[in-house]
């Protein structure tokens, strides 16, 4: 643990979730969202942001497993607003953890964040009623390189917590993602 940050390894090798020093009194709180010098110390990892996104969405809707074939981005992802359940898929076919998937809960309220290298399928299910959910990249978006992984695959077996008889909301891209087999990895 670095003295900003605490940092917490999940079941996909180089996947962390990342807990900022939260600084509150009375008035409210302070937190140092990103520093890079702090990152790199926590985590090992040197890492260029070049893009920061910032999607709003309501309450069950789902976006991804998305990620990039070629301008592969790694991305650093947290919640501003609401609670989702976001996940990270290893599609690294050289990886020990290669198929398998971690889920973590970000909120405005617990404030961590979560580190996903280049090469992983990424996605987000909203929880509370709108949630804002940013994220910084370390390459730009590609959309002639852009796959999605179907989020229900069987193979991958994501257990995303919707209540019983609850459909996701997704646009057509995202409804339609490619599996497990049909899906280009690393």
């Amino acid at each position: 643990m670095f003295s900003k940050l605490l940092i917490t390894p999940t079941a996909i090798h180089d996947v962390f979730i990342i807990e900022p020093k939260v600084f509150g009194d009375e008035r409210g709180w302070f937190a140092e969202s990103f520093n890079a010098d702090d990152f790199s110390k926590a985590t090992g990892l040197d890492v260029q942001f070049v893009q920061d996104n910032h999607s709003f969405s309501s309450q069950w809707t789902l976006r991804g497993l998305h990620y990039q074939v070629e301008k592969t981005q790694g991305k650093l992802v947290r919640v501003v607003a609401g609670s989702v359940f976001d996940v990270a898929v290893d599609i690294r076919k050289d990886s020990p953890t290669y198929g398998k998937w971690v889920g973590v809960e970000l909120s405005a309220v617990n404030h961590k964040q979560l580190w996903i290298p280049p090469q992983l399928a990424h996605g987000f299910l909203v929880l509370s009623p709108t949630a804002e959910f940013l994220y910084k990249t370390t390459d730009y978006y590609h959309p002639q390189s852009e796959a999605c992984l179907a989020w229900n695959d069987a193979t991958v077996g994501i257990e995303w917590p919707l209540p019983a008889g609850v459909q996701p909301n997704m646009n057509a891209k995202d409804a339609s993602g490619l599996s497990w087999d049909a899906a280009p990895k690393f």
